[in-house]
């Protein structure tokens, strides 16, 4: 575990109320060094039980998943929906600059603990509210788990390079948009700080993460005047073209262009697949300036992309790679999660950051810093908390609880 040092947010202070969706906020504003405090009901959060596991060692204290969007945070428990935890929430209120929370619309407020409660006890409290769809209009109580999020932001109307015809697919079995809208509510977060530096005053950041995640398809319109659709994420074109092609130890991603792009596209390597063997008299022959998509049929791509493939098998991503380097030609390798782990390029920057779990006696490699500053860059100050580990060092050496006053409130289910 690595000792905090100062960051761009150590000034401040961050209570974290937020289950799975709103996690990864909490995570960004400790690694750039605010005090974040995540408060747990007693027992431990939900998402404790989701793996992978360390180990494979199913463990809510071994949780490969909360290790990760739980970096640079103190842990305590608190049962805020007890009288009593309500009112140890407003003393810990009182020195705090954030609270984020991912409740249900109106959770807060049924407790006594909404926004137009808290700023009565810290008027420059600065309340982060990550929820499926806002704290307003005909969605607001829906749930919204990530694949609903996806679907009613359109994710996945857009998302896929092959075929029109291909169903809507989710990107990934990690809930992206949760991500998408922890990420959006920092910035809500540093707006809001940068008008309480300028007035004084705090006030309630309401995040939508379908929102978040609608800008995408939103913003193409607005910027080309046209609705994207699968398989014309590049262009709105007739024909099915390859983008995501196979080889020796992978795949890569290319694709065919003629014009005047055809220089640093087609020819180079039409050129090296020439030279291989693998092109035939029409490959050879064949008129790369004045290809276009758009007028070409679909037997013609077929043709040219039947010899691509069988060359590209042959190679290694690494050797597709440095050929691209050589020959000057618009192509790159598909990076595997392993190929991270190995990139000269990531451990050059020291992206990767080696934390100790000193109760598993082991390092675990996280990703690290996402941005350089200078001065103060983002970092990962320690290890995601163990159930209830810094209650002592909260309740007892800040808010002054004696241990016998601990052992009440554990046995009454507040702490």
């Amino acid at each position: 575990m690595t000792e905090k040092k100062e960051g761009l947010l150590s000034p401040y202070r961050v209570l974290d109320l937020c289950d799975e969706k709103g996690l990864f906020c909490g995570k960004l504003m400790g690694d750039l060094g605010a005090d974040v405090i995540k408060i747990e009901p007693p027992g431990g959060e939900a998402v404790r039980n989701k793996g992978p596991f360390y180990k494979d060692q199913v463990d809510p204290q071994k949780s490969l998943y909360w290790f990760s969007l739980n970096t640079s945070k103190r842990g305590i428990t608190l049962d805020i929906a007890k009288p009593e935890g309500a009112e140890i929430f407003r003393r810990l209120v009182k020195t705090a600059d954030f609270v984020i929370e991912s409740f249900k619309p109106g959770y807060l407020a049924g407790l006594g603990l909404g926004y137009a409660d808290l700023e009565k006890i810290n008027p420059g409290v600065i309340l982060v509210s990550i929820t499926p769809f806002g704290q307003t209009g005909p969605y607001r109580d829906w749930k919204g788990p990530d694949m609903v999020l996806w679907a009613l932001g359109a994710g996945p109307f857009i998302r896929t390079f092959d075929s029109p015809d291909r169903p809507p697919f989710r990107v990934s079995h990690h809930p992206q948009t949760y991500f998408h809208g922890g990420t959006e509510a920092v910035v809500g977060a540093m707006a809001a700080l940068h008008h309480r530096a300028n007035t004084g005053e705090g006030q309630q950041v309401d995040v939508s993460i379908q929102e978040c995640v609608s800008w995408h398809p939103l913003g193409d319109y607005d910027l080309n005047k046209r609705v994207v659709k699968r398989g014309t994420m590049l262009l709105p074109l007739q024909v099915k073209v390859t983008h995501i092609w196979p080889c020796k130890d992978g795949h890569v991603m290319w694709r065919y262009t003629g014009g005047p792009a055809a220089k640093r596209h087609s020819t180079p390597l039409a050129n090296w697949i020439n030279q291989e063997g693998f092109g035939d008299d029409w490959f050879k022959n064949f008129d790369w300036e004045n290809f276009s998509h758009f007028t070409t049929n679909q037997e013609v791509i077929d043709h040219m992309e039947d010899l691509t493939k069988k060359f590209f098998l042959t190679k290694t991503k690494a050797e597709l790679m440095e050929g691209a380097i050589k020959y000057r030609i618009m192509l790159y390798p598909i990076s595997t999660v392993a190929d991270l782990l190995e990139s000269p390029q990531l451990k050059y920057r020291e992206f990767w950051t080696e934390v100790r779990h000193p109760e598993l006696n082991d390092t675990i490699r996280y990703p690290g810093k996402w941005a350089n500053n200078s001065a103060t860059p983002p970092r990962i100050s320690r290890r995601a908390p163990l159930i209830g580990e810094h209650n002592e060092e909260v309740y007892c050496g800040e808010l002054g609880y004696s241990p016998e006053e601990m052992q009440t409130l554990k046995g009454a289910g507040v702490i």
